[in-house]
């Protein structure tokens, strides 16, 4: 009986041991009564980015989780280099119950450093399958989902066409390097063809190019594309500055890029995504699986005008989109 009892014993000390040092899931770290730890990665400090991530705090507040309260939040922002998304990603790997990734280079870090076991929310990834992140928007299949914001090239294209209907060459310009601004040139370009015109595509190896690529490409074009691109967006004001000099129109993807300078866009809100991506994490922290969680894309719009930007061109935005903007969208003036 005593040999009985001592094995009993030894038995239930293994296995409570072993409860002690097993890893916590993310469902059991978002209990009511325990602070939970997310940690966010943003690539750079950028307008489109910091709505993004105004966002994601947001949709977890709107899900019941506060900062200072039951949540605490890591955030680290790389500020546009490479081998800081490798050292920021393994810190917050290590202490952090959930990842969420603020554009497709950060979000890629993450999946690269985190184990399988923590749970990735992706906001605002242009293409997520084809980014490698997900096996499918509606099926991610692992440990990552979230949102993604492809933009609405058919609309964006349409809103340059009717303001500039006797345009002929399209520049398009994207930074070589990021996945999601050449993926959403690419796909204007198709747009473009389809419509009957020229597509011109321009590159960037980083921001310090965008001022002699884009003197280029003012001599070439009818009117400009911004793409869905960190370094494009971040050196927006240059861009504009080359392309007013050149009397050229720049129709941007994103709200964030209008003020600088851009005439019009067909836009999605890019803290809406954020929130969404925000609302989504914390339902994964309450035990919903990522594998079976489908990435959220953002489709609707509204649209967005300079008149500024008018004035300073001379150019005629048709009364309906002024008309639109000032009624559903937002208007620059």
């Amino acid at each position: 009986m005593k040999r009985m009892l001592a094995f009993i014993s030894a038995i239930l000390l293994f296995l409570g041991v072993d409860l002690a040092i097993a890893p916590r899931t993310a469902s059991q770290t978002a209990s009511k009564s325990e602070v939970v730890h997310v940690g966010i990665l943003q690539m750079m400090t950028h307008p489109a980015l910091d709505q993004i991530h105004h966002g994601v705090v947001a949709g977890l507040k709107e899900e019941g989780l506060t900062t200072g309260k039951n949540l605490k939040i890591d955030f680290l922002n790389a500020q546009g280099d490479q081998s800081n998304l490798k050292t920021m990603s393994q810190q917050l790997a290590n202490k952090d119950s959930l990842l969420v990734g603020i554009s497709t280079p950060a979000a890629q870090a993450l999946a690269n450093s985190a184990p399988k076991t923590t749970p990735i929310i992706l906001a605002g990834i242009s293409t997520p399958a084809a980014s490698g992140l997900v096996k499918s928007e509606a099926h991610p299949g692992g440990n990552i989902t979230g949102t993604s914001g492809l933009n609405p090239v058919s609309k964006q294209f349409a809103l340059l066409h009717a303001i500039m209907p006797r345009a002929k060459k399209i520049g398009i310009i994207y930074t070589s390097s990021d996945h999601g601004g050449q993926t959403n040139a690419q796909a204007f370009a198709q747009v473009v063809k389809r419509a009957g015109l020229i597509p011109k595509m321009y590159t960037i190896a980083n921001t310090n190019d965008l001022q002699q690529v884009a003197s280029q490409m003012v001599s070439q074009v009818d009117a400009i594309y911004a793409p869905q691109d960190n370094g494009v967006a971040s050196a927006m004001k240059t861009l504009v500055n080359v392309a007013n000099n050149a009397n050229i129109p720049i129709f941007p993807c994103a709200e964030t890029m209008m003020p600088d300078g851009g005439l019009a866009s067909y836009v999605i809100s890019q803290k809406e995504m954020g929130r969404i991506a925000g609302v989504m994490a914390a339902k994964v922290l309450r035990g919903k699986n990522p594998a079976t969680y489908p990435v959220a894309t953002v489709k609707s719009g509204y649209y967005m005008i300079n008149e500024k930007e008018m004035r300073k061109l001379h150019i005629k935005i048709p009364a309906a989109i002024v008309r639109a903007a000032r009624q559903n969208g937002k208007v620059i003036e």
